[in-house]
C-alpha cells in the first residue's frame, strides 16, 4: 500500500496553522497545544521543514516559525521530500536511495519511473493553501480555546 507517512500527515497539520496566520511566528510550545500533537514530534518536524527552507525560524524571546512562502507556493511535493525524502515508489525509480539486489537480472528495471513520475507530478500540482481550501468543513485551530486543542487529542 502506498501512503503517507504519519511526519507527513502531521507535517501537513502543523503547517495549516502556520499558513491561516501568515503574519504570525508560532512557537513548538503553541504549536503542540493547538494541533494536540506530541511536543517531541512537533520540533523533530519543525525542524526538518525549517532545514528544506518550507519555513523559517526565528531565534529570541519573540522568535517562532512561519511559512517562508505563501502557502500557495508550498507544494505536498515538497513537504512529503522534507519529510520523508524523496517519492521513490520502488527501489529502481531514478533518485531512490535504496538499492535493489536483482536489478540487473529485473525485467521491469526502471519501468517504475513512469508510475513514479506520475506520483511526483500529481504532488507537485497540489499545494499547501489547495489543501487548506479542501479541508474547509473542518473548523479553524483559532475556533477552539487552547484548553479545548489541548484534551481533544489526535
Amino acid at each position: 500500500m502506498f501512503r503517507i507517512s504519519r511526519m507527513t500527515d502531521y507535517g501537513v497539520v502543523l503547517l495549516s496553522y502556520m499558513a491561516r496566520r501568515p503574519d504570525a511566528l508560532s512557537t513548538a510550545p503553541e504549536l503542540a497545544e493547538r494541533t494536540t500533537l506530541p511536543a517531541p514530534t512537533v520540533a523533530k518536524i519543525l525542524k526538518a521543514l525549517a532545514k528544506a527552507k518550507v519555513i523559517t525560524a526565528q531565534r529570541g524571546a519573540q522568535g517562532g516559525y512561519a511559512l517562508q512562502r505563501p502557502a500557495t507556493q508550498v507544494t505536498v511535493s515538497e513537504i512529503v521530500a522534507a519529510l520523508d525524502g524523496p517519492v521513490a515508489l520502488t527501489a529502481c525509480v531514478d533518485g531512490s536511495t535504496d538499492d535493489c539486489k536483482v536489478e540487473n537480472l529485473c525485467p521491469m528495471a526502471g519501468g517504475w519511473n513512469r508510475i513514479n513520475t506520475a506520483v511526483q507530478t500529481a504532488l507537485d500540482s497540489v499545494t499547501l493553501a489547495d489543501l487548506i481550501a479542501d479541508s474547509a468543513m473542518i473548523p479553524s485551530f483559532e475556533a477552539r480555546p487552547a484548553h479545548e486543542t489541548a484534551s481533544a487529542g489526535r
